[in-house]
């Protein structure tokens, strides 16, 4: 198993390390807004280590939305870089811990059906989209069986 290599970021190492040592009880918002997030695990595509990332949690019935949205930088996060490359991913949801498979949304229709619900979640993303000039990526997390 590959080795857990910490953001270099320092407010996700923290929310991380309480969500994780927690057991999902604390950390589970983001930065104390209230807003509910979830830890995604996935690996990383060039270093193949364990990466953990604190995500919006916007859910579609057993399935997770997952937007890159990056506060409307320039650039996708390093996270959908990893998905692409291994859509193999961990999903923890307060005191749940599922494994789970991503795939980018490319259908028009579902994209703008999960796009809403992802904006109704977080609202921010709306003006994250005017910001930048890329196409903010979304992806459907779903179960695996």
């Amino acid at each position: 198993m590959a080795d857990y290599i910490p953001s270099p970021t320092k407010w996700v190492r923290e929310q991380v390390e309480l969500y994780e040592s927690s057991g999902g009880t604390k950390g589970t918002t983001l930065m104390d807004t209230g807003l509910p997030v979830i830890i995604v695990t996935n690996v990383g595509n060039k270093t193949g280590g364990i990466r953990k990332t604190p995500l919006m949690r916007v859910a579609d019935g057993d399935s997770y939305v997952l937007v890159g949205s990056q506060g409307g930088a320039p650039k996708d996060p390093v996270w959908v870089y990893n998905l692409r490359a291994n859509p193999e991913v961990e999903i923890r949801d307060k005191t749940v811990v599922r494994k789970m498979k991503v795939r980018e949304v490319s259908d028009p229709v579902e994209r703008a059906r999960l796009w809403k619900l992802s904006v109704a979640a977080f609202p921010p993303y709306e003006d994250y989209q005017k910001k930048t000039t890329r196409q903010i990526p979304v992806f459907v997390a779903e179960p695996v069986h």
